[in-house]
């Protein structure tokens, strides 16, 4: 594993939710059912607590690369951001007719980034097919479960 698969996959997601974090909160303000309002404390300390998790799991992706459970963490947050890329961002901005927060940095550089990263990692041999989508499935779950969680805990520990 080239340690720069790690070091772009985390500069993709820092700017993607940078971008998120500057615009998304006062957009979601916007009357719509796509999307809950949520406030600038909630949103800011998902965000980080989620971009802190990726910068993690690269980090013991490796340094530990003998470990499948980190090997599939990785692969599987890629995925999930990939995915990210289209629901909800593209989907969002498609049926509100208005630019959702994150489509631009999730098109340009999650997408493309992460994809190239997976196609080496699979040409390498070092990932199957099938733990690219399992692990994809998983780590979404997991990500998405841990969103509305980390809104609430963002709302009660910030006040700033």
């Amino acid at each position: 594993m080239k340690s720069y698969y790690a070091i772009f996959f985390c500069l993709a997601i820092t700017l993607h939710n940078l971008e998120e974090a500057l615009w998304l909160p006062k957009w979601s303000q916007f009357d719509s059912s796509f999307q809950k309002t949520v406030t600038p404390n909630e949103f800011h300390f998902a965000v980080l607590i989620i971009t802190a998790l990726a910068y993690l799991v690269a980090f013991l992706y490796l340094n530990f690369l003998e470990s499948n459970i980190f090997k599939w963490a990785f692969i599987g947050f890629m995925g999930s951001m990939i995915f990210n890329a289209i629901f909800p961002h593209l989907i969002t901005t498609l049926l509100m007719k208005t630019y959702a927060p994150g489509l631009s940095t999730a098109l340009l550089l999650n997408v493309p980034i992460n994809t190239v990263i997976l196609f080496k990692l699979h040409d390498l041999k070092l990932v199957s097919s099938k733990e690219i989508v399992v692990s994809t499935v998983v780590i979404g779950i997991i990500l998405l479960a841990m969103i509305p969680l980390l809104f609430m805990l963002g709302g009660n520990l910030l006040n700033y």
